[in-house]
């Protein structure tokens, strides 16, 4: 019976991170898939991953709550089919709701393969900021998950950890937390722990199947335009953006999502990512040299210019070395290193928003 785990978080929360270290240190020599599903035109984490020599299936038709009920389980068999994986890992797009993945695992109708794990990764230094943006969906996957993995716990104060911790709990009381920094614990305790939440995780995914049905019949029952529930008059300008609040210890975007649909998604809802989130992916054959992209990387805090930006990453090519440059981005944090060459440079920005223009324009 093949085990599949799910590795969810939020934009830049780590997953991809997590996942590298799980497989160095954790699952040698077991025969793994990974199963990506980013949101956006264009991959960039797969070329992280083929360094650890796993098969990686991407689809990059959109965003994961919409590609899910077809493509999703023809997917997930043919990779059953092909490879006989003992475990199939599953890396959502940082913005796709964890209860949507863990409901189409189940209705793929498995015989070989059946739910392991689902583990939620968390940005513990960010956790009150999402929450406040977009609680939608960074609290679908609190909810949801089994064990919950924090990140960054290392670069933040006691108190603030303390603090994430309870607001996590607000949303999971159960889910085992995992706070020790990454770089002192063992993957292979990691993932001992995330097995050891089997029972929890049998009951989070009887409660998905339920609401799952139960939603499933209201829509049979209810013959009314999918979108009409969009069209919200709004008392503020839709292209507002907000600023930055450095304060309190705390990056911060303002209380309200900036993305112009008229919501506040701190409140639960029934978004799907494509109509809250926005995505740039674009190929680039330019060379840049580090501190250009470490620039770049800075300038994207201006909302006001290019939108509320919430991750970026990439692989391009240097002009200081003959190895790539492989960088990432979350609100206040840029990191830039060297890594492998690709066949071609990749740049994706997503957040709410955005301005297309103005990016490719940073980018050019």
């Amino acid at each position: 019976m093949t085990k599949i785990d799910i590795v969810s978080g939020f934009l830049g929360a780590g997953k991809t991170t997590l996942i590298k270290k799980l497989l160095s240190e954790a699952l040698k020599g077991e025969q793994v898939v990974l199963i990506e599903n980013e949101f956006g035109e264009i991959g960039v984490d797969g070329g992280f991953l083929k360094e650890a020599g796993i098969e990686i299936t991407e689809m990059n038709s959109g965003c994961i709550c919409c590609s899910l009920v077809g493509d999703f389980a023809t997917a997930l068999k043919e990779v059953l089919e092909k490879y006989h994986p003992q475990r199939i890992l599953i890396e959502p797009s940082g913005v796709g709701k964890l209860s949507d993945v863990m409901a189409a695992v189940q209705n793929a109708d498995l015989h070989d393969a059946a739910l392991n794990s689902a583990v939620a990764v968390v940005d513990a230094s960010k956790a009150k900021m999402y929450i406040k943006n977009f609680g939608e969906f960074f609290i679908n996957q609190i909810e949801h998950a089994g064990t919950i993995i924090l990140s960054r716990t290392g670069s933040i104060s006691e108190d603030k950890l303390n603090k994430t911790i309870e607001l996590i709990r607000e949303h999971n009381a159960k889910a085992t937390i995992v706070t020790t920094p990454w770089e002192q614990v063992e993957g292979s305790a990691i993932l001992e722990t995330i097995e050891g939440a089997k029972d929890l995780e049998k009951e989070l995914l009887e409660e998905v199947m339920k609401h799952h049905h139960e939603h499933e019949h209201e829509h049979h029952h209810h013959d009314h335009d999918e979108h009409e529930h969009h069209h919200h008059d709004h008392d503020h300008d839709e292209h507002e953006h907000h600023h930055h609040d450095h304060d309190h210890d705390e990056h911060e975007h303002g209380e309200s999502c900036s993305c112009g649909c008229g919501h506040d998604h701190g409140h639960e809802g029934h978004h799907h990512a494509d109509e809250v989130f926005d995505s740039i992916g674009f190929e680039t054959a330019k060379a840049y040299s580090k501190a250009d992209i470490e620039r770049f990387l800075e300038g994207l805090e201006d909302d006001d210019k290019y939108g509320m930006v919430l991750r970026s990453k990439g692989i391009v090519a240097s002009v200081d070395s003959d190895e790539w440059i492989h960088f990432d981005y979350t609100p206040g944090e840029v990191n830039v290193r060297y890594g492998k060459a690709d066949v071609t440079g990749k740049i994706v920005v997503i957040g709410a928003d955005i301005n297309e223009d103005a990016i490719k324009e940073l980018f050019a």
